[in-house]
């Protein structure tokens, strides 16, 4: 087997208490879901989903390094990526076209919002290349094939939970919307967002 038995059900373990535990991501995929419906909340599972492969190619890579030399580069991307949570969150507060809404247009975006949001969130890099690398056994070998098992386990466990969270919300807000209350959504998404920008950009 390419991964320790007893280290994958550690870290199948960790996983699972790590996901259901309310962050970033969740906040965001909630939002969505209360704004957009159960399609946005699933697209921007996805599209974390998708963010979160690409930060496991980077722990595989071993890029941490970068961070480490070049200490500004993570407050840069630290700072655009705060600057975007804000602007969404501005921009439903405004109720502006930014965010996923009812729409299949503004839906489809909610793919891109969730990558977008993930990607340039440095914590999340930071956090998969600490994180994994633990419950890697170089005597075993093949040590990109274990960050590949390992990552694909996180990813699914993200989608299971952050999915179910956003399809959740979806039909939750769906149904406030029927009662008229668009634009209290529409605050309290932004708000969130908003929220979590500043939260990134104080960390």
């Amino acid at each position: 087997m390419p991964v320790d038995p007893h280290l994958l059900l550690a870290f199948v373990v960790t996983t699972i208490i790590a996901m259901v535990t309310p962050g970033p991501d969740m906040l965001f995929v909630l939002g969505c879901g209360m704004r957009g419906g159960p399609k946005a909340g699933l697209l921007a599972t996805a599209g974390v989903a998708t963010s979160e492969a690409i930060h496991v190619a980077v722990a595989a890579a071993g890029l941490a390094a970068l961070f480490a030399a070049v200490p500004v580069a993570f407050v840069v991307v630290k700072t655009v990526g705060a600057a975007y949570l804000v602007y969404l969150g501005v921009q439903a507060i405004r109720n502006r076209d930014s965010l996923p809404g009812e729409t299949d247009g503004k839906v489809n975006r909610a793919y891109l919002s969730g990558l977008l949001t993930n990607l340039l969130n440095p914590k999340m890099v930071t956090f998969t290349i600490a994180f994994l690398p633990q419950f890697i056994d170089p005597a075993l070998g093949r040590v990109w094939l274990q960050f590949a098992i390992l990552g694909a386990v996180m990813i699914v466990f993200e989608f299971l939970v952050d999915g179910a969270v956003g399809v959740l919300a979806g039909r939750i807000g769906r149904w406030v919307r029927r009662k008229k209350n668009q634009r209290r959504i529409e605050v309290a998404t932004g708000g969130i967002f908003i929220g979590l920008g500043v939260k990134l950009a104080l960390d």
